[in-house]
C-alpha cells in the first residue's frame, strides 16, 4: 500500500517594512561550553535508583496479571480431559474397479455425563454422515475409539456420539444464560489438525440469529459470539469460561480469508444440552409446535399502532385452525411478549423457544392484546 506522507507548512504573514530596514535577521546562535554530547546523551538512561524504582513498580502491578494467568492455566489444565480430537472418514469409489479410497475431516468434541453413561458432543457437520466405523475419536492421553452410537439434529447442526471406556473426563456444564458480554472464555480444539490447541478471549455478543453458516438447513440459531481465536479443525469443540465450565460449543465463523478474524460463533451449552438429552432419550428432536404466522418486519410503526413505544416481541399475523395457538384463543396482532418465562426478542427468538421447549406441558405466555396484559397457558404439540 503507498501512503502518502502530507507534510503541514504554517501559513507565512508578509508585512510591508519600513524603506531602508531588512527584511530578514538572523538569528546567531551561542555556544555551550560546558555541555557535552555524551552528557546529554546519558540523561537519557534511567538512573539506577529510578530502574529499581522501575522495577519494583513492575512487579507490585504483575501479581494481578499473574493471578489472572495463574485462573486461565488452572482451568485449561482441568478442561483439556474432556476435550477430544476427531477425524471422520467417508469412503468413496476410487478410479481403480473395485477400490475404495478414503477422505475425511477433522474437528472436535467435548465428554459429557448423562445417567452415568459418557457422550462426546459435536457439529453435525464435522461428521459428514460417516458411519460410525469410520469416525475416530481421540483422547487427550492418545487412546482411540470409534462411538458406539450416533445421533444428529440438522436444524441445530448438533450431534451427540455415546462412547465406552475406562478413565474418561466429562467436562462440568455451566449455564450459558449466565454468560455476559465482556466474559473471558477459553477455546480448547484441533485447528488445522492441531489437537488441544487452546485460545483465549471474551464474549463479544449473544443472540446471534439468521446467519449464513453454509447449511441451509440449521435454521434454530442463537449463537454466541466470541474473538477467542478459532479456526477450521475447531468445529465441534467446546468453549469454557474462567470456572472450568463448557458453555458452548464453537460451530462457524465470519471470514473472507477461510481463517480467524476475530469473528466465531458458538451454540449456547443450554441449547446443546436440551437437543442432546432428546437425541439421546428419543433417537430425534422433539420439535415444538404453536401454531402461529409471525411477522417479520414488526416495525417501530407498526409498535406504536399496537400501543408500543418500539418493537418488543413477536407480532402475530395468523393463526392455523386446531393449533396449540387456535386451542388457547391466540387473536391476530397479539404481541408475545414472554414465552416459558423467557422475554421474547423477536420473532425469531420465539421460533427457537417453541421449537426447543418441552412437548404436551403447561407453557405460561404473556401477549399485549388490545393494550392490555394476557397470561395464557398452552400446550404445545410435536412439530
Amino acid at each position: 500500500m503507498n501512503v502518502k506522507i502530507l507534510l503541514l507548512f504554517p501559513t507565512l504573514l508578509l508585512c510591508a517594512a519600513p524603506w531602508g530596514v531588512a527584511l530578514e535577521e538572523r538569528l546567531v546562535a551561542s555556544a555551550e561550553p560546558d555541555v557535552s554530547i555524551e552528557a546529554i546523551l546519558e540523561a537519557e538512561l534511567p538512573s539506577d535508583e529510578e530502574r529499581a524504582a522501575l522495577q519494583s513498580e513492575l512487579e507490585e502491578n504483575l501479581k494481578i496479571l499473574e493471578a489472572h494467568q495463574k485462573v486461565v492455566k488452572a482451568a485449561v489444565k482441568l478442561t483439556s480431559p474432556s476435550v477430544v480430537h476427531i477425524e471422520a472418514q467417508v469412503a468413496l469409489p476410487s478410479l481403480r474397479h473395485g477400490e475404495e479410497r478414503k477422505v475425511g475431516e477433522t474437528g472436535s468434541g467435548v465428554i459429557v455425563e448423562r445417567n452415568g453413561n459418557f457422550y462426546v458432543l459435536t457439529n453435525r457437520h464435522v461428521l459428514r454422515n460417516s458411519p460410525k466405523e469410520l469416525i475416530f475419536i481421540k483422547l487427550h492421553d492418545g487412546r482411540f475409539l470409534h462411538p458406539e452410537t450416533v445421533w444428529f439434529d440438522a436444524e441445530t447442526d448438533i450431534a451427540v456420539m455415546r462412547i465406552r471406556a475406562p478413565r474418561l473426563v466429562p467436562a462440568k456444564i455451566g449455564d450459558s444464560n449466565q454468560l455476559e458480554i465482556g466474559d473471558f472464555v477459553i477455546a480448547i480444539g484441533s485447528p488445522f489438525g492441531l489437537s488441544h490447541s487452546v485460545t483465549y478471549g471474551i464474549v463479544s455478543a449473544k443472540g446471534r440469529r439468521a446467519l449464513d453458516i453454509g447449511d441451509s438447513n440449521v435454521h434454530l440459531q442463537d449463537f454466541i459470539q466470541t474473538d477467542a481465536a478459532v479456526n477450521p479443525g475447531n468445529s465441534g469443540g467446546p468453549l469454557f469460561n474462567l470456572r472450568g465450565e463448557v458453555i458452548a460449543i464453537n460451530t462457524a465463523i465470519a471470514s473472507q480469508s477461510g481463517k480467524n478474524e476475530g469473528i466465531a460463533f458458538a451454540i449456547p451449552i443450554r441449547m446443546v444440552m436440551l437437543v442432546a438429552d432428546q437425541l439421546i432419550v428419543y433417537g430425534r428432536v422433539r420439535h415444538g409446535y404453536l401454531g402461529v404466522e409471525l411477522d417479520s418486519s414488526f416495525s417501530p410503526e407498526k409498535a406504536r399502532l399496537l400501543g408500543m413505544s418500539r418493537p418488543l416481541g413477536a407480532r402475530v399475523n395468523a393463526i392455523h385452525p386446531k393449533s396449540p395457538a387456535d386451542l388457547a384463543n391466540f387473536s391476530k396482532d397479539d404481541v408475545i411478549l414472554h414465552f416459558n418465562g423467557e422475554l421474547v426478542e423477536d420473532d425469531k427468538h420465539l421460533y427457537n423457544l417453541v421449537n426447543l421447549a418441552e412437548i404436551d406441558k403447561e407453557i405460561p405466555v404473556t401477549v399485549l392484546r388490545g393494550g392490555k396484559i394476557y397470561k395464557i397457558q398452552i400446550f404445545l404439540k410435536e412439530k
